[in-house]
């Protein structure tokens, strides 16, 4: 399994996927919670590499995301460039609007929600598809 992960100041993005990118669990998480969140995830899935946003604070989180797991698994760095606006856009892909918001253009349409876990797997499959 691969974790991406979108570091962020006072939120991040977590994502599970499968080796074939196949998105099996993500969720926006405060950044207190990370190291607990992290810590479950290495005991319930078997991640084989982390996958990591390049810019805001990444070096930052680099050094307090690798120390939680083994020293075999890698940390490679994906570039983030405008992953947020196709977060945003993937969001309507995977929950469609419903009733009249389906008539606002997907240019002018904001999710109800951050998009962070959305992003980190978006990273993923940068990492798999470069």
């Amino acid at each position: 399994m691969i974790l991406g992960f979108d570091p962020g100041r006072d939120k991040c993005g977590v994502a599970i996927a499968y080796p074939d990118g196949t998105p099996q669990w993500y969720q926006v998480v405060n950044r207190d919670d990370v190291p607990q969140i992290l810590t479950q995830l290495q005991q319930d899935y078997a991640i084989t590499q982390i996958v990591m946003g390049n810019q805001t604070t990444a070096q930052q989180w680099a050094a307090e995301v690798k120390p939680l797991f083994p020293a075999d698994i890698p940390l490679n760095f994906v570039n983030e460039r405008n992953s947020s606006l196709e977060a945003r856009d993937r969001y309507w892909q995977m929950f469609p609007p419903q009733g009249l918001a389906r008539l606002i253009p997907q240019g002018m349409r904001l999710p109800p929600r951050p998009v962070d876990d959305i992003v980190a797997i978006l990273l993923i499959e940068r990492y798999l598809n470069p």
